[in-house]
């Protein structure tokens, strides 16, 4: 028996996740720069602009033509009576000369777009610090959540066990000792609930730090926040959120997009020639002839000189400088509430560390002591250890709030000013 029983204690042992190594927040976003799916497919947006560049370089190719005619296929036998033929072959080559500067134009609009793409990516690696730092924030949450939920559990244990040893030397009525059981039995359910928000907050990080289903992960950060350094005023920080930005870099860049290809639309309205020579050889009755021949051809702009690509291109001009106007307010309101979330919520963590923290501790242990000595009652004892879990959780819940408002006025503003 005791070695099955050590052979089961090792393959639990062996079947058991291997211990997490812990990240801090800043390991955990460089992590998710790596080997994020949605930035992996964000980037690939600046291999498709590197390919369109190549071919925006590119010039048109030459055709090169063959043909064979009058031939005696049918067997009709050219002569001097039926006056048939002669056969002929011929080569023929077309270069066409683009006008209007069409490849300059492309190369341009071409750059313009690369550019584009390159700050549509740093807008997405924008967005994704801010969710990889607000699930990391989430993650310590419900670990200090957990934490607490556990430690209460424990104290309620405790109580169970001082009230059944009062019950048999008969200091407390069997009455009450069941009462502390009911107590300790229903704060189970808030630790199963704390364990799996802790659970969902886990599963949200790890899938944007890309890894597998199942692999473990610890956040090495504490929840409270840095605190000490001083953020600019609002006018400040828009100024800042205006310059730093990716996603309004992208508009700006969409607008030179657009500039861009109206020019190339323009160039194509313009016509283009092509030049040709041909090579022609000839074979009849009275002898053999080689001949050369040269071509100029150009199509005529009656109807079709681009109009309606010239028309599309300065309406999305109108539409992308509306776009910029309407995004720069949205950064200024962004700007503005999330100063302002930031600010109240670091009142409010200082107002509780000042006000409730020592307080709710100083009553709950008193309250334990003297129910201990006999001095209070079990309700007593459960309001205070109530108003202690009240109080630390809504100093739990206002850290996390604190670093999810920093973390917001970081992605607000677009690099880093609060911790």
């Amino acid at each position: 028996m005791p070695r099955v029983f050590s052979f089961a204690v090792v393959l639990s042992a062996l079947a058991a996740p291997a211990a997490a190594q812990p990240l801090t927040i800043a390991q955990a976003i460089d992590e998710a720069l790596q080997h994020n799916l949605a930035l992996y497919a964000e980037r690939s947006q600046l291999t498709v602009a590197e390919a369109q560049m190549v071919g925006a370089r590119l010039r048109p190719n030459p055709v090169v033509s063959f043909s064979a005619d009058h031939l005696d296929l049918l067997g009709t036998g050219f002569d001097d009576t039926n006056n048939g033929g002669p056969p002929e072959i011929a080569w023929r080559i077309d270069v066409p000369f683009e006008r209007g500067g069409k490849r300059d134009a492309r190369i341009a609009l071409a750059s313009v777009v690369r550019s584009a793409a390159e700050a549509q990516f740093a807008d997405a690696v924008r967005t994704l610090r801010q969710e990889v730092t607000l699930a990391c924030v989430d993650v310590l949450a419900a670990e200090a959540t957990r934490a607490l939920a556990a430690d209460t559990l424990r104290t309620y244990d405790d109580l169970v066990r001082v009230n059944r040893a009062r019950v048999t030397a008969g200091s407390i009525a069997s009455f009450e000792a069941t009462r502390s059981e009911v107590a300790m039995l229903q704060f189970r359910a808030t630790v199963v609930r704390a364990e799996l928000e802790l659970a969902a907050a886990t599963a949200k990080l790890r899938v944007l730090l890309g890894r597998p289903p199942g692999d473990p992960i610890a956040i090495a950060d504490s929840l409270a926040s840095a605190g000490g350094t001083a953020v600019p005023d609002g006018a400040a920080l828009e100024s800042m959120a205006m310059s730093a930005r990716a996603d309004l870099r992208a508009l700006q860049l969409a607008q030179a997009r657009s500039v861009a290809d109206l020019r190339l639309q323009e160039a194509l309205g313009r016509v283009d020639y092509a030049v040709g020579a041909e090579y022609r050889r000839q074979q009849g009755t009275s002898g053999r002839s080689n001949s050369l021949g040269f071509f100029v051809s150009a199509p005529l702009p009656i109807s079709n000189r681009n109009q309606g690509e010239i028309a599309r291109a300065g309406a999305e001009r109108e539409q992308v400088e509306r776009q910029i106007a309407a995004r720069k307010a949205q950064i200024a309101a962004d700007v503005r509430g999330a100063l302002h979330e930031y600010t109240t919520t670091r009142d409010l963590v200082a107002a509780i560390e000042r006000d409730l923290l020592k307080p709710a501790a100083h009553a709950r242990d008193i309250s334990a002591y003297t129910y201990r000595a006999g001095g209070a009652t079990l309700l007593e004892f459960l309001d205070a250890q109530r108003a202690f879990n009240e109080t630390t959780q809504s100093y739990v819940d206002a850290q996390a709030s604190l670093r999810r408002a920093a973390a917001r006025l970081n992605a607000a503003i677009g690099t880093e000013v609060a911790p």
